[in-house]
């Protein structure tokens, strides 16, 4: 029996498929479900930003000085895993993924997202990691800036009410009109930033996952790989 990899698959094993969108929109949930469906790497961009606000805070950095942030850029011990059953997100080897999803952190994290220090160190970690391949990134510039030459690239939206729902449930909030008010704040902070704004990547799927459930959602993506790889 042959061993051989057929052309497609060795394109999948190369390629890099990016989701962009702003928070709540099924980024994380619908790519990690494609990576696990396809066999890939999976990167959660926007956790390495949660990392970086976390320890900007539990080290008393202001984070409202851009200057006193960036002076600490570089000291972050941040590290990033890229299985998608078990991705993990850690500080000098300590594991962080309960403590980023925090109140504290989500307030944060915009302003120090903002910081070119922060994010031309992440860029490099994150260009590190995507460039063997055989991955699925999500995050909110990586079809724009991160990785434009991506053989496949999403942007994936839904209604304010639903992004608010979503992220509830995965926050534990109670208030859901406050959440989604803080959502739509960050949404035109994100937006309106002069490093890196969230846009729809050119040449970007633009797909709205509010009527959809999960699974419809990366089906409709794993469809749209397969077709992209069959026709590169």
């Amino acid at each position: 029996m042959s061993t051989e990899s057929s052309p497609a698959q060795t394109r999948l094993s190369r390629a890099v498929i990016t989701l962009d969108g702003p928070s709540g929109s099924g980024k994380s949930s619908t790519a990690r479900g494609v990576a696990r469906a396809l066999g890939l790497r999976y990167l959660d961009t926007g956790a390495q930003f949660r990392a970086m606000t976390l320890w900007m805070l539990e080290n008393g950095i202001d984070i409202h000085d851009p200057s006193a942030v960036a002076a600490q850029t570089h000291l972050v011990p941040l590290e990033s895993g890229t299985d998608p059953a078990r991705p993990t997100i850690s500080l000098a080897g300590r594991r962080i993924a309960k403590e980023i999803r925090g109140q504290a952190v989500t307030q944060a994290v915009s302003p120090v997202s903002a910081v070119p220090e922060v994010r031309a160190r992440l860029l490099q970690l994150q260009r590190e990691i995507i460039g063997s391949g055989g991955i699925v990134v999500e995050g909110r510039d990586i079809g724009s800036v991160v990785w434009p030459q991506a053989e496949l690239k999403l942007y994936l939206t839904a209604d304010p009410s639903a992004r608010a729902q979503r992220r509830t449930r995965q926050s534990g909030a109670v208030d859901l009109a406050k959440t989604e008010a803080d959502l739509l704040r960050r949404d035109q902070h994100d937006s309106s930033r002069s490093s890196a704004p969230l846009v729809v990547p050119d040449g970007a799927v633009h797909l709205d996952t509010t009527d959809y459930t999960l699974e419809q959602v990366i089906n409709q993506v794993v469809a749209m790989v397969d077709e992209a790889l069959a026709n590169p």
